[in-house]
């Protein structure tokens, strides 16, 4: 309503001014007296201010998607193998692909589609240009930036390849179709006019897609075996023997089985006090998460809440955990590898220490010898320098009688990892029984503090025996049983060399089951176990496996063999290996397992109650401050006022997610319409036609949290289906539903009042045809980095020179479409096709 004052005699209409008519809502105040300069300053902080309310109240929506596309049914198959000849099973309504290309594009896709909706609206049912270039300027982003950025994210020379290449391959088709179509709509089949039947076609095309996607998923008329239900969740639901409880699915059973697994591994660490059990469940979880598939929709929810401050799906792990738990998720044998020693407890602190013990345990020598060579290593932090303390004590032989007391320091330098030493024998010239004597090590003090970045290993005392006996020597077991506990990752079995130790012999060694099963409790069949001269004791080493379930306790043999050097078989050639459960280690990994879960719970995408809804909107990172960097509290302060006021939709677990899809899709509607008033003002105050506005700002704005989700994807997946594998599809969606509805609407409006709908090409038209050249040239590069060994023969990853250069190629594809277009825009240049 027009509002006027006078001022020095001249009638001035303060509603008429600079920009002030390209609002839809806004300006909400007269902005006669505030200079353009202050305005464009404050519509762009606005502009960036309900983005970043777009994308929280979009991964609401998305919540509610996941929800909807989430739901499950109980169908009954013919199965001649189960009870009754019927199996039943849970399946999910929702087939993956449709899912993808109509909900969740949906989701991601809803504030370009509702931006040309709503511009189109607000000028009358007249063409807009903001909608259009959004729409063409995100396809842009998202396929030639997210692309590059994927590529390089992949830590090389890693590789992630499009795993449902016959569906990728139908969207890359119809992602290149829909701005041709769109091409050719606008410049060919009616010039600056978008007849009925053009529109109706358009929209049509996105039910032709999905079709075409769903059948390319289920192999239709492609001669392959008919795969099984898509989404079963698992089987047998009823227990055949007529029992009322239901089995858990296998889906169900992996995942506890995976869980276990690195809750077992953990407990390890929270057994030998290395761990606290609450840092042993959040870095459980952090590593369940890091192991499971992910979709699309579910790494968009966790960066926009990243980018809010909110309670994460992926929680942060410090990175002294990270690297402890790098190591004990190692198998047994790869463990052993690794540390250069077996061993039941981790002395490296996660490998910020560094370890030294003897190299054996006990050690025999002539005393015709003279002197005894005693081997030291080091393992864990090798990349400092250290210091240990080397000392004799006696036993029943005598210092400085029977050999020469030592006591001295033995430094390792850097990176050294073996060190040796000569403790003098007494030759007394007169006939005695084997003496023996200990060497023991330790750690000196040091002023620097450097002491405490050492640790003295397993083998930390070595028995020397004095001996008068030149022969080779018998090798048997120490003992003819042993019992080792299955929490241990190995068991070690003692092999003594008796009645001489001169020269290098050796003995094969065989494992055989008894209730124990090679392969599946133990690693075994055979091997050969070597001492060096002198050496009178040694160690097989066999890696125990962890039982998915507890179970009665187990045994094997192992027995001693044909000997090498002229050594023999000594008493004891058999020992009988008993595995027991450890009741102290189940009892960590149980808590363990229920604190993950509970943890778990907490990580799901929607909120359960209202409740909850506040919590979490209220407190930076959900509440978990403890892991909350100062960028996170920024970002909340930022968020808070729009986090509160999306509080109050209705959970997603409330009648299926509907309520809360109907909800915050009208929210975003609203915020649309508020974007397209920021923008389009703010580029008429800078000088921007609305297509470089559209192309630049605002695609940006939209695909933000999409670039995010995408890069996460990429690093976390074993597959580039969520991160570049959907893009195709999400750009073709954008063409159908949001240049389709808003045409439809339109045509249809004008055709009964006897009009024709028109939507001058202008710019536009050029822009898709230079989408259509970068984009084919990016689609090129994806299809020869898949079956190209210099590329890795994938998508994304690969060496890193040859990822990079596609990387910054797509990245300069993507500056080249917005150069062009703008000075299309702007009449710089002037192509007319």
């Amino acid at each position: 309503m027009p509002a006027f004052v006078t001022v020095d005699n001249v009638t001035v209409d303060l509603n008429n001014y600079t920009c002030s008519y390209k609002g839809i809502i806004l300006p909400l105040v007269s902005e006669y007296t505030w200079s353009v300069g202050g305005r464009a300053f404050l519509y762009l902080v606005g502009m960036l201010w309900v983005f970043l309310a777009v994308a929280i109240i979009a991964d609401v929506f998305m919540c509610a998607i996941e929800r909807i596309t989430s739901k499950t049914t109980i169908v009954r198959v013919p199965d001649p193998n189960a009870d009754g000849g019927v199996r039943v099973m849970e399946v999910k309504v929702w087939n993956n692909t449709v899912a993808n290309l109509s909900l969740m594009a949906l989701g991601t896709s809803a504030p370009e589609i509702l931006l040309s909706v709503i511009e189109t609206f607000g000028n009358g049912f007249l063409a807009g240009e903001l909608g259009p270039g959004t729409i063409v300027g995100s396809a842009a982003f998202n396929l030639l930036v997210i692309s590059g950025i994927c590529i390089m994210a992949v830590p090389s020379p890693e590789t992630r390849r499009v795993k449902q290449i016959k569906v990728y391959c139908v969207t890359a088709f119809f992602c290149i179709f829909a701005y041709v179509w769109m091409a050719i709509v606008l410049m060919a089949s009616s010039p600056n006019i978008v007849e009925v039947w053009e529109a109706v076609v358009t929209f049509v095309f996105f039910i032709i897609l999905v079709v075409v996607s769903y059948l390319a998923d289920r192999n239709f008329c492609m001669g392959e075996k008919e795969r099984q239900p898509d989404g079963a969740v698992g089987f047998a639901l009823v227990n055949s023997s007529g029992d009322e409880e239901a089995q858990q699915t296998e889906e169900e059973e992996s995942e506890n089985e995976k869980l276990r697994r690195i809750a077992r591994n953990l407990s390890h660490e929270v057994r030998d006090g290395d761990l606290t059990e609450a840092e042993a469940a959040r870095l459980a979880i952090a590593k369940a998460n890091e192991n499971t598939s992910h979709n699309r929709l579910w790494y968009r929810v966790n960066a926009t809440r990243m980018l809010a401050g909110g309670r994460r799906l992926i929680p942060k792990v410090l990175s002294n955990f990270q690297e402890l738990y790098d190591h004990i998720q190692l198998a047994p044998q790869e463990r052993m590898d690794k540390d250069h020693t077996p061993r039941g407890n981790d002395h490296t602190a996660g490998g910020t220490k560094a370890v030294v013990e003897f190299t054996a345990a006990a050690i025999s020598v002539l005393e015709n010898e003279g002197k005894v060579r005693i081997g030291l290593r080091r393992y864990g932090k090798t990349e400092i320098p250290c210091t240990v303390h080397v000392e004799t004590i006696n036993g029943t032989a005598l210092a400085n009688e029977d050999y020469k007391h030592f006591s001295d320091d033995v430094k390792f330098a850097q990176h050294e990892e073996l060190r040796q030493i000569y403790i003098e024998i007494v030759d007394d010239m007169e006939w005695e029984p084997d003496e023996f004597f200990f060497v023991k090590l330790s750690i000196p003090e040091k002023e620097d503090g450097s002491h405490k970045h050492i640790a003295i290993g397993d083998i930390s005392i070595n028995q020397v025996t004095i001996i008068d006996d030149d022969e080779p020597g018998k090798l048997e077991f120490a003992r003819p049983s042993l019992v080792v506990k299955e929490s241990h990752y190995v068991a070690r079995i003692p092999v003594n060399r008796v009645n001489g130790c001169d020269g290098h012999v050796s003995v094969k060694w065989i494992t055989s089951d008894i209730t124990a099963k090679e392969g599946t409790d133990y690693t075994g069949k055979e091997g050969l176990l070597v001492f060096d001269n002198q050496e009178s004791n040694k160690t097989i080493d066999i890696p125990l496996f962890e039982s998915k379930k507890k179970e009665r306790d187990e045994c094997f043999a192992i027995e001693l063999g044909e000997c090498d050097g002229g050594a023999q078989v000594g008493k004891i050639k058999k020992c009988i290996v008993s595995i027991v459960n450890d009741e102290d280690f189940d009892g960590i990994v149980s808590r363990l397992m229920n604190m993950t879960k509970a943890n778990i719970g907490g990580m799901a995408l929607e909120s359960s109650t209202w409740l909850q809804q506040f919590h979490d909107a209220m407190n930076v990172n959900g509440g978990d401050t403890e892991n909350a960097a100062f960028i996170d509290y920024v970002l909340h302060f930022l968020s808070f006022g729009w986090k509160i006021i999306f509080a109050f939709i209705p959970p997603a677990k409330y009648l299926g997610g509907w309520p809360t899809f109907w909800v915050s899709l009208a929210i975003i509607g609203i915020l649309t319409a508020i974007i397209n008033d920021l923008a389009a003002t703010f580029g008429c105050l800078i000088g921007l036609p609305d297509a470089i506005t559209a192309i630049t700002f605002v695609a940006l704005g939209t695909s933000m949290p999409d670039t995010f989700a995408s890069k996460t994807a990429a690093m976390n997946e074993k597959t580039a289906d969520s991160s570049v594998g959907n893009v195709n599809g999400s750009n073709s969606v954008n063409v159908f539903l949001g240049l389709g509805l808003p045409w439809l609407i339109s045509s249809i409006y004008w055709a009964v009042k006897g009009k024709q709908f028109e939507v001058p090409a202008g710019s536009m038209g050029f822009s898709v045809v230079v989408y259509v050249v970068v984009a084919l040239m990016a689609l090129a590069l994806l299809a020869v980095r898949r079956y190209s060994v210099a590329f890795g023969r994938a998508e994304l990853g690969g060496p890193q020179r040859t990822k990079v250069i596609s990387g910054v190629f797509l990245i300069f594809l993507w500056l080249i479409y917005v150069i062009l277009s703008s000075l299309q825009a702007t009449g710089t240049i002037n192509v007319n096709f």
